[in-house]
């Protein structure tokens, strides 16, 4: 008589572990987001065919040529993840009256520079990257170096020390 019982119990137990498996692999992982400091834009001038780097703090305002560059935010994620650098940015034009005309207030995408980039008669402007974390990243995130001949450990004891230099900046990959 116990024999129905165990086997709908063990058909339900299949069946959880099935849709939990399932709903995992559905389940799309969040990443870390970290907040940046520093925008860094490329800016074309296709009068003189010149590209510029520039690099604003968020809430600072930069000038190239009649353009006026403010970053709001810029968020990029741990160099573990797949690249997503992302900022918002309000890019103003001072007219030859003096007025400023709004061109653009939204998301720009390092990853997908022609996506939201500005497209002006004489200046392309695109988002290229983030610098300067405004918090270090967890400990338990970051590698401790390794003996020759030994692989990093991940969380160890001993916390690696964070170069004071910025970090050469990740390869975008174009498809």
């Amino acid at each position: 008589m116990n024999r129905p019982c165990a086997d709908l119990k063990s058909t339900c137990a299949r069946l959880a572990l099935v849709l939990a498996t399932y709903l995992a692999i559905l389940t799309p992982a969040h990443a870390q987001r970290i907040e940046n400091q520093v925008a860094v834009f490329a800016a074309l001038d296709k009068v003189t065919a010149r590209i510029s780097k520039l690099e604003a703090s968020l809430g600072e305002t930069i000038k190239f040529g009649s353009l006026r560059v403010t970053p709001r935010v810029c968020y990029s994620r741990p160099p573990t993840e797949q690249p997503k650098t992302t900022s918002f940015v309000e890019v103003e034009e001072t007219l030859l009256s003096g007025q400023e005309k709004r061109l653009f207030a939204g998301w720009m995408f390092a990853e997908s520079p022609g996506l939201h980039a500005v497209e002006h008669p004489v200046f392309d402007l695109w988002l290229t990257e983030c610098r300067q974390p405004a918090k270090p990243a967890p400990q338990a995130a970051i590698a401790t170096p390794a003996k020759p001949g030994q692989p990093a450990v991940p969380g160890s004891a001993a916390p690696a020390a964070i170069p004071d230099e910025p970090v050469e900046p990740r390869r975008r990959v174009r498809r």
